[in-house]
């Protein structure tokens, strides 16, 4: 499938900032049988715009606005190809990815309640049947609801609380993997529905053995499809926010994200 995805990112300030360095993971990867085919990233007030990879492999744009504003827009525009399935490239594991994807982090910590819920949910059958039950017992338990969490809520609170969007449902999910010994990691990206989208989307990879990596999406309690387009990959959310940046001065900051999915 061959989608656009229109990324628009508005930061607004009560009053001027004399500063502001931009950090945006926002180009989708080339890997996995996607292809990105085009990539434009535009700021204003412009400045120059650099990039660098991650240790994650992800692309990394960055700025720094040095005049004084009240309001900066950037603007990322992408053509890509998605494959009609998620396929991986290598079969292996890296040592360091391993013990990157096993252990447990600020957002998808190893507690007591997801420790009990992972060995009710996820001890029967080979490593790919328990990481589809864990899918499933984490859609049957947890319900969709925009507003019910925040961008810091963990993933033994999200449990707790039975709600969620989509970055509740992969955290969980991560926890709930590495528990079981499966390597797991978070994927951010984009989901294309018949045009319609509200925001970035985020989805899990669980790694087994002899078969490789796996794409799973708690939320729609699927697989990866040619509708999912990948943007990066990381330990947690922390490890690929969308946006991340500082700014000098004494003003209070909004920022408004629309986000729109086409085929192209």
């Amino acid at each position: 499938m061959r989608l656009k995805i229109e990324h628009t990112t508005a930061f607004t300030y009560d009053q001027p900032i004399s500063e502001a360095y931009t950090e945006m993971r926002l180009r989708p990867l080339d890997v996995d049988g996607q292809h990105c085919l085009a990539f434009q990233l535009t700021n204003e007030p412009h400045a120059p715009v650099l990039g660098y990879k991650d240790h994650f492999g992800n692309d990394v744009r960055h700025f720094d606005v040095i005049q004084p504003h009240q309001k900066l827009q950037v603007t990322a525009v992408s053509e890509v190809l998605t494959a009609d399935s998620y396929a991986a490239d290598s079969l292996d594991i890296l040592p360091v990815e391993e013990f990157n994807y096993l252990s447990p982090t600020a957002y998808a910590p190893h507690t007591e309640e997801l420790t009990k819920f992972s060995k009710v949910h996820g001890m029967a059958g080979t490593p790919f049947d328990r990481a589809i039950a864990l899918m499933n017992a984490i859609y049957s338990r947890i319900s969709y609801e925009k507003g019910a969490t925040d961008v810091k809520t963990t993933a033994d609170k999200a449990l707790l609380l039975g709600r969620g969007v989509c970055q509740d449902f992969s955290h969980i999910m991560l926890s709930l993997c590495r528990i079981q010994k499966l390597p797991a990691r978070y994927v951010s990206g984009y989901l294309y529905n018949n045009g319609y989208t509200t925001a970035s989307h985020a989805w899990v990879d669980v790694f087994i053995p002899e078969r490789g990596w796996i794409s799973l999406d708690p939320t729609h309690n699927c697989e990866q499809t040619s509708q999912y387009v990948r943007v990066g990959v990381g330990r947690d959310y922390a490890d690929v926010p969308p946006t991340r940046g500082v700014f000098k001065g004494n003003a209070t900051e909004r920022m408004d994200i629309q986000v729109t999915v086409t085929e192209s």
